[in-house]
């Protein structure tokens, strides 16, 4: 077996673009398996910072082949950007490879994303509005254009035309807004992407990957957001459109679960989230605006500030065992580097009772508070350190109960941003 799948354990934001980034350069390929551009992956490199939305993170290797999988939902427009970006700071992006079987964004679903969020009776979740959520929609609904139909330009057009009038009516007269679409105008202006694209096109991406799976190639699944946006397994509604968890990957590229080999969790050392929905641990003000500022807690794609607060290890053992973790990636270690005492979530409590399970519906989640156990901090900078024999003991302690929450062993620790600031096990 050749397949190892990344994960994010939490609410996103926990690393994986640079654990993938450290990871892709020992791999033979690297796929991104769900999400959109409404997620974003950091790596730093040396003085260069780059944010990665569409492209793999193994990008930067030129002997790694990245395929954007048919589970990705793609935005043309950003994904060209993208690409314009890394191509101007020296990458050819030879290497990379995108499934005709992907769906494509388009105008409707951005206007609708915005539509439904601005509506109070539909509850606000805190979207991006990328279009990611109703570009599913029509995936699901078998109502979407995939980027394989630009080869196709009469289809294509029916398509599109099809769309934009049920989309125009639901927007007019459901939404009240006010829109008009060009089809001839958006018709040119995707096809006009699509040949800029079309070298990077393959037909049967997932054949690209069984067939590298076959010759015991190392390839490893990259995923966007984290568990707990999962739309089946995270804290619905407040999720994201697609399934982040290690199953997805099977689905996002096309390969069966018997080819993976590790599920590697990334765990950020404390948690985060953007944008509404339950954080049972969240921190307002001092110490969550401390973690905050600590650690540049401020959306890739968006900016928001994250809301910041003690590591969860009720969150981490759902994660565990819904992602079947076998190795931890722990990020962002030396954002504790100042505490003198570290709190860690062991269970909730609700109305006197015991809760160790995570409860995925939010009504029995509301009302759940922590029930934290201390730990000592260890007072060092630990952003220089190389060798997991020159962490402090204190720090020693911290990892170990993150690994018995998780029941799974630490191999990788994250002592800073830049890409060589990172301890093996």
């Amino acid at each position: 077996m050749s397949v190892t799948v990344i994960v994010g354990t939490q609410w996103g934001d926990e690393g994986k673009g640079k654990i993938t980034d450290l990871l892709a350069r020992d791999m033979d390929m690297v796929v991104r398996y769900q999400g959109g551009n409404n997620a974003g992956h950091t790596v730093v490199i040396k003085e260069r910072t780059f944010k990665l939305h569409l492209v793999p993170s193994g990008i930067f290797y030129p002997n790694v082949t990245c395929v954007i999988g048919n589970g990705v939902v793609l935005d043309l427009a950003g994904l060209l950007g993208e690409i314009k970006s890394l191509k101007e700071a020296g990458f050819s992006l030879n290497n990379l490879k995108i499934s005709s079987q992907a769906h494509v964004i388009f105008p409707y679903h951005r206007d609708l994303d915005a539509a439904q969020e601005q509506t109070h009776e539909a509850g606000r979740i805190g979207t991006t509005n990328r279009g990611i959520g109703p570009c599913y929609v029509d995936k699901f609904n078998r109502r979407g254009i995939r980027v394989g139909d630009f080869l196709h330009p009469e289809v294509f057009r029916q398509k599109l035309e099809w769309n934009l009038k049920e989309k125009s009516f639901l927007l007019n007269s459901f939404y009240k807004m006010d829109v008009a679409y060009d089809l001839e105008e958006i018709r040119k202006e995707y096809l006009g992407y699509f040949g800029l694209l079309k070298e990077y096109v393959a037909e049967e991406s997932s054949v690209v990957v069984n067939e590298a799976i076959s010759v015991n190639k190392r390839i490893l699944m990259e995923g966007a957001q984290g568990t707990m946006l999962d739309v089946d397994h995270g804290t619905y509604p407040y999720v994201t459109s697609s399934n982040p968890v290690s199953g997805g990957a099977c689905c996002g590229a096309g390969f069966g679960p018997q080819e993976i080999d590790e599920v590697i969790g990334v765990v950020k050392a404390y948690v985060t989230r953007v944008g509404g929905g339950p954080f049972p641990t969240e921190i307002a003000g001092g110490v969550g605006d401390e973690l905050r500022e600590r650690g540049g807690e401020y959306g890739t794609t968006t900016g928001r500030p994250r809301r910041c607060g003690w590591f969860d290890g009720v969150v981490m053992r759902h994660a565990a065992n819904v992602n079947g973790l076998t190795q931890l990636a722990i990020t962002k270690m030396d954002v504790l580097d100042s505490f003198e005492k570290i709190k860690v979530c062991a269970a909730y409590e609700k109305e006197g009772q015991v809760i160790r399970d995570f409860p995925t519906d939010i009504a029995r989640l509301e009302g759940c508070r922590p029930v934290y156990e201390e730990l000592p901090g260890w007072r060092q900078d630990i952003s220089k350190l190389t060798d997991y024999s020159q962490l402090p003991a204190n720090a020693k302690k911290y990892l170990d109960k993150l690994a018995e929450l998780a029941e799974a062993r630490v191999t990788l620790i994250s002592v800073g941003a830049e890409r060589g600031q990172i301890i093996r096990i």
